[in-house]
């Protein structure tokens, strides 16, 4: 792994019994950073898919095709950033409705029918693809190859598991001036070294608005928790981040107000490749 330095965090601003709660809830991910020459490829942002023949364009029916995101080439992920369920060959290619068609349509993770504009496919590594042109309507995003770096990630410090490792069975942080004094360097530290989004396979989202994981509890139990409400905790520890793509400047994306794409999944349904249960939240 190139970097622990949410180890080396814990051990430096948390007291020994905290520093081991904390470091218990760390998971590997995979970073990914654009590639320099001689470096593998593991993914692209933009350009053209290559789709398995007979398979259409994804589309929002009735709004028109969907913008090619990116390609994930899961046999060159390095497997030690990832989690056992995720898949060890095959394609990955995301697919998100950004206006270019229609620039009064957005996708939101609390609104049901906008499902449609985001789709993750999985092609397996056995199946014959075809290069794909994107569609007339669509200007294809500029490719940019990427390669990947294994690195230490961390769980936003909102989340259900993460308060009730540092503060026992609170609901709620406390206002920083009433943190427990060994906590209140480690929040600050914390909040220091949490500031590069970029794009991301596995481990835990680095989000721009708070947890991703209770964008989706909060639409997938229709709204009507309160923060802090246990329905709402329990539904959001059940998600982990399955890909989060950033605006990028070369590949010339800008995801809302230069925001990021986040792809979640149950546990239980990558393990079966039913990728049509990944959900989507934008965050900017």
């Amino acid at each position: 792994m190139t970097d622990e330095q949410y180890s080396r965090l814990a051990a430096e601003h948390l007291p020994s019994d905290l520093a081991q709660r904390w470091t218990a809830l760390l998971r590997p991910c995979i970073r990914l950073r654009r590639a320099a020459d001689g470096e593998q490829i593991v993914a692209v942002l933009g350009g053209d898919p290559e789709l398995p023949a007979g398979i259409g364009w994804p589309e929002w029916p009735g709004r028109g095709p969907l913008s090619f995101v990116a390609s994930v080439r899961c046999a060159a992920l390095p497997r030690e950033g990832l989690a056992e369920q995720f898949p060890k060959d095959g394609t990955l290619l995301f697919f998100f409705f950004d206006g270019q068609v229609d620039d009064d349509v957005f996708v939101s993770a609390d609104d049901p029918e906008t499902r449609a504009g985001a789709r993750v496919l999985y092609v397996p590594e056995r199946i014959p693809v075809v290069p794909a042109a994107t569609p007339l309507e669509l200007e294809a995003l500029s490719r940019v190859e990427l390669t990947a770096d294994t690195e230490q990630s961390a769980p936003d410090l909102w989340l259900p598991q993460v308060r009730q490792s540092l503060l026992g069975d609170s609901r709620h942080w406390p206002h920083p001036r009433e943190t427990p004094a060994e906590l209140r360097s480690f929040r600050r530290a914390f909040a220091r070294l949490r500031t590069r989004i970029g794009h991301q396979v596995g481990g835990h989202a680095v989000p721009v608005q708070g947890p991703v994981e209770y964008d989706i509890a909060n639409a997938m139990l229709g709204g009507v928790h309160a923060w802090g409400d246990q329905p709402l905790d329990q539904e959001a520890e059940r998600w982990v981040l399955f890909a989060q793509f950033d605006s990028d400047q070369d590949a010339k994306t800008a995801w809302g107000e230069q925001g990021t794409l986040y792809w979640l999944i149950r546990p239980e349904d990558l393990a079966a490749l039913r990728f049509d249960q990944a959900r989507l939240t934008v965050q900017g």
